[in-house]
């Protein structure tokens, strides 16, 4: 039983070593099958692919939270400021001023990363922690 165990695993040890050994030929040839090599089901692949891409442009997938405090005589980093874009940079920057008696919460409309109303730092902050790295 040990002896088919052990020839076993050298016949996977080996199978092994020859698909390294193709795949590295493979990588230095620097060739890729051409596009009708492939199979049917690789184009269906990347139709879907290309699909998915194209609807979460328009989901607000690029977020930061900048906290803070909005009055100096109070700790804590109760205030906040939530940015929420798509990949053209439209969404919206959400902002929570926190007091001693009360909270305040604002919305402000983000158009291709800009917006018409004054921005405060924090807001502008987490607009461009949002943004992404190019």
């Amino acid at each position: 039983m040990v002896l088919l165990a052990v020839i076993s695993l050298l016949v996977a040890l080996a199978a092994l070593a020859l698909a390294v050994v193709s795949l590295r030929r493979g990588q230095t040839s620097g060739q890729r099958p051409s596009e009708e090599a492939l199979p049917e089901d690789v184009h269906g692949l990347r139709q879907e692919v290309a699909a998915l891409r194209a609807e979460t442009r328009d989901a607000l997938r690029h977020l930061a939270v900048v906290r803070y405090d909005a009055f100096g005589d109070m700790g804590g980093h109760l205030s906040w400021s939530l940015a929420l874009l798509d990949d053209s940079g439209h969404g919206v920057v959400l902002t929570s001023i926190h007091g001693r008696a009360e909270a305040r919460t604002y919305a402000k409309s983000i158009t291709a990363w800009r917006c018409e109303q004054q921005l405060s730092p924090e807001e502008s902050e987490a607009i461009e922690h949002a943004r992404p790295q190019r």
